[in-house]
């Protein structure tokens, strides 16, 4: 069977699932939908299985499938692209995403009304949202791309809204459609600037312009390229919630915790990596933005860090750690190393997803509550959970042997000996690096350890999962351990089985990622630094147990003002409210209606006005002049015919009369006359 000439039905596959739930839906029991809905991407993950199989055989690993023509002007066709950087994305989609929908059948199952409604609508939009991701990555145009690029915008919106009854959810829904909406206007722009550039918006097409030696690096100045890398980086920022525009990503933990694992482990946050790895070729034509790049993301990740620290609803936690996780990856990316990027994308689903779901199966043990104050004591009565959690915190605290340790890891080390890296990048890494064992192992302790901090009835009532959510947490905890050791760092060996992912992806990134071969650091600086790192880490995890596990709530440390500050998340979206929902808004509506009553109406009124006077100008010449002409000249008209028309009668006696009369005249003169 050719996989490979099929991979069109990867997608659709999905689509499938998602139009039998919400079209049919309503007729099927919940146990036909939790067969359906998850079958669907199943067999997506299988499809993809066999054609990556068969990619890996071919000599050029590339393969299009184009269904027919589209947007012919811009070159851009309902086509399909199986690559390297393509294959991985959509294997982590389909298979973080299967795991994710068969937990949402035992987390969803207590959704009831009338025929389910909200069961079956769940799945239909879940499925809806692989769909487009898939669309998205195997997309082989900016075109196509950017319908699955505003797909999955279009999903997040009605998943974080799912929960319509709670104006919290409307509002983050609302709040992550406007936000992303500014950066795809960038977006747009971008995409256009490349058909501009390039004249044509496949992939292929302008890798082949950007390598064939037409257009130059801009080192020495911000030109027309560093422009449309830029604007594609500001799309970037809105869809993979970098500063500024990642204030809708802790909001979108309104939704159910499905949706949050699903956005932040396998979709849409992954999109604008991807995107910037897909179009690496243009980036490294423009250092300068590749360094705005680095720079984004290195503030974004220690920011997000430093907010996780004291956050206390476990979701929130996991929330914006997953925005200081995007910042290492635009970190990579920023400084050339771009397989690393999308290895830390790959390590990052399978701990996040795994943090997610676990997260709610805390939650659901809890009978919904999500404040770890109130937790604590959790590790054995949900001991499943517990012990999942308990991986998924050391793998993304970069533990050794653990899946983040080997793709956090080798971010460091590029940002330390990339030529267009820097000491400065490095030295945030590793902050954030500790940031993040701490808040992560605070999140552990608050939660499974201690005395138990709940009510008496919630604590009678705590249970564990049933095996349906249980079981994809075990299989995501096993990928949180073994899923990194297909990068393992070059420390330890060439040109081994253990470096595969780099490996697989260097045709893609062949172009202008920066080899490690131009690395002139020897391995035991590498060493060094990892040692660092990891001390670094572990550090984190020991004052994180210290505080909360040796000091009873009394003795720790007074949070003073910093503490609130972080606690209000550095009064970002009071800043943003100010400045444009209140400003813009309120402030700087009543200005523009000002501006709208005196300049526009004042103009639209004076126009009418003159228009007025002079249709009263033009009546009174109409009236008086050309119709007076007209009037006197029927006047004269008539008075000459008075004479005709008393001729002209129109009765025929009177012409016979007057014919008569001719006649007796004419005898008369004829007969005088003789």
């Amino acid at each position: 069977m050719n996989f490979l000439d099929l991979i069109w039905l990867i997608p659709f596959l999905p689509l499938i699932g998602a139009g039998i739930m919400l079209l049919f839906g309503r007729r099927l029991s919940k146990t036909a939908i939790g067969i359906i809905s998850p079958g669907s991407v199943l067999l997506a993950f299988l499809l993809s299985l066999g054609a990556v199989i068969q990619l890996a055989g071919l000599e050029k690993r590339e393969h299009q499938v184009v269904l027919g023509p589209w947007i012919e002007f811009l070159h851009a066709d309902w086509g399909y692209l199986l690559d390297p950087l393509s294959s991985v994305m959509i294997l982590v989609v389909t298979f973080v995403g299967f795991l994710i929908h068969v937990y949402a059948v035992g987390y969803m199952g207590h959704e009831h009304g009338p025929n389910h409604g909200g069961f079956y609508r769940f799945f239909g939009y879940l499925n809806l949202f692989v769909f487009f991701m898939l669309t998205l990555v195997l997309a082989n145009n900016f075109a196509l791309l950017f319908v699955g690029w505003e797909g999955v915008g279009l999903c997040s919106y009605l998943l974080i809204g799912f929960y319509f009854h709670k104006k919290s959810a409307g509002d983050a829904g609302n709040k992550a459609f406007i936000v992303n909406r500014i950066g795809d206007a960038a977006f747009i722009l971008g995409m256009f600037l490349v058909f501009q550039l390039t004249g044509s918006l496949r992939f292929t097409d302008m890798n082949a312009a950007l390598d064939g030696g037409q257009f130059s690096p801009e080192v020495a100045g911000f030109g027309i390229l560093s422009v449309t890398a830029l604007l594609l980086f500001i799309g970037a920022t809105g869809k993979s919630a970098q500063a500024p525009l990642y204030v809708w990503l802790p909001d979108a933990m309104e939704g159910p915790t499905p949706v949050s694992a699903l956005i932040h482990a396998a979709t849409m946050v992954t999109a604008g990596v991807y995107m910037v790895a897909r179009a690496s070729a243009l980036f490294v034509l423009t250092p300068d933005t590749s360094m705005i790049i680095a720079a984004v993301g290195a503030f974004t990740a220690i920011f997000a860090a430093s907010i996780g620290l004291v956050q206390n609803d476990i979701k929130r936690v996991l929330a914006y750690s997953t925005v200081s996780q995007l910042g290492f990856m635009f970190l990579a990316a920023g400084v050339g190393a771009y397989w690393v990027a999308i290895f830390h994308l790959y390590t990052h689903a399978f701990f996040k997803a795994l943090l997610f779901l676990g997260s709610g199966s805390v939650i659901h043990a809890m009978g919904g509550e999500q404040d770890m104050r109130r937790m604590g004591g959790l590790k054995d009565k949900i001991p499943i959970t517990f012990r999942v959690m308990f991986v998924g915190s050391l793998a993304i605290a970069g533990i050794p042997g653990l899946a983040g340790f080997f793709s956090k890891d080798e971010i460091l080390w590029q940002t330390w000996s990339s030529p267009i890296g820097s000491k400065a990048l490095f030295l945030v890494g590793l902050i954030t690096a500790a940031m993040t064992a701490f808040y992560m192992w605070r999140l552990v302790f608050m939660t499974f350890y201690g005395e138990p901090r709940m009510d008496e009835h919630t604590k009678a009532h705590i249970h564990e999962s049933p095996p349906v959510m249980t079981y994809p947490l075990i299989v995501l905890a096993a990928g949180s351990v073994a899923a990194g050791w297909i990068g393992i760092p070059r420390l330890f060996g060439e040109n081994n089985l253990f470096q595969a992912l780099e490996h697989w992806l260097a045709p893609v990134f062949a172009h202008g990622a920066v080899p490690a071969a131009v690395h002139h650091h020897s391995h035991a600086v590498e060493a060094l630094l990892m040692a660092i790192s990891v001390a670094v880490a572990l550090g984190g995890i020991f004052f994180a147990r210290h505080v909360y596990l040796r000091l009873k709530e009394e003795q720790r440390p007074a949070g003073g003002a910093l503490y609130k500050v972080l606690l209000n998340k550095w009064y970002v979206d009071e800043l943003y409210s100010f400045l444009f929902v209140n400003g813009l808004s309120k402030g700087g509506g009543t200005v523009m209606a000002e501006f709208d009553r005196r300049f526009v109406d004042g103009g639209v009124n004076g126009t009418a006005w003159l228009t007025r006077m002079v249709s009263n100008i033009s009546i009174w010449y109409d009236t008086w002049i050309v119709d007076g002409l007209v009037n006197l000249t029927a006047f004269f008209v008539r008075a000459l015919s008075f004479p005709v028309r008393f001729l002209q009668t129109g009765w025929v006696q009177s012409y016979a009369l007057v014919f008569v009369a001719g006649v007796l005249l004419a005898a008369g003169y004829y007969w005088l006359g003789r």
